[in-house]
């Protein structure tokens, strides 16, 4: 069985592991997303993500983009776990590129994770409703809504969009990208993006 990009992104949503640990367990799993994730506990790749996880991304850097019509202005927070790699050019141009992905897109979230679970159980709420009438089984309509919801986190989370700059990869794969090539964990912890309210103007 092929093992495509959306594939491995999923096991690596799923577990935390690396990319490549993620694509080597699906192989070794035949494209069956269970078996891999054993593949991974057994060769500790999980664990390994989870310690990951508990390291500190302290340090970092406070990118700006503002529009040329100095209307529009954007600010990330992006974190690293030293000064060091705060000051590596990659990094640097990583949060320029965000700053520049808030300002184009205008995200409200920074990764689904960060959505208040109010916000989140409402959606599914309401594409529950919409699928009221449908006499799918239960379990089909709780796929389709699981789709939707990946589709609207596409929309409104700053880590699952698509790159303006490269459509074909997301925030978060460029942000797993680096992270793996520096060694260090990337965060993205916050953003604001500012935009002059338009004023309506009375014709004389």
């Amino acid at each position: 069985m092929a093992i495509d990009a959306k594939m491995v992104l999923e096991l690596r949503n799923r577990t935390s592991a690396g990319m490549v640990d993620c694509k080597m367990a699906l192989e070794e799993a035949g494209g069956d997303m269970d078996k891999a994730i054993e593949v991974l506990k057994k060769k500790g790749a999980i664990k390994a993500a989870k310690k990951s996880a508990e390291r500190t991304a302290s340090e970092g850097l406070l990118a700006t983009y503002l529009h040329h019509n100095k209307k529009l202005a954007a600010i990330v927070e992006l974190s690293c776990e030293t000064d060091f790699v705060a000051r590596n050019e990659a990094f640097i141009a990583l949060a320029d590129d965000i700053a520049l992905q808030v300002a184009a897109m205008d995200p409200m979230f920074v990764s689904p994770e960060t959505i208040p679970a109010e916000i989140a159980e409402k959606k599914k709420q309401e594409f529950l409703a919409e699928m009221a009438a449908d006499n799918k089984p239960e379990e089909m309509k709780l796929k389709i809504v699981e789709g939707k919801l990946n589709k609207w986190y596409t929309d409104v989370c700053l880590t699952k969009q698509s790159f303006i700059k490269d459509d074909t990869r997301t925030i978060e794969q460029l942000i797993v990208a680096l992270s793996g090539t520096i060694g260090e964990k990337i965060v993205v912890t916050r953003f604001q993006r500012m935009q002059m309210a338009a004023h309506a103007t009375n014709a004389c």
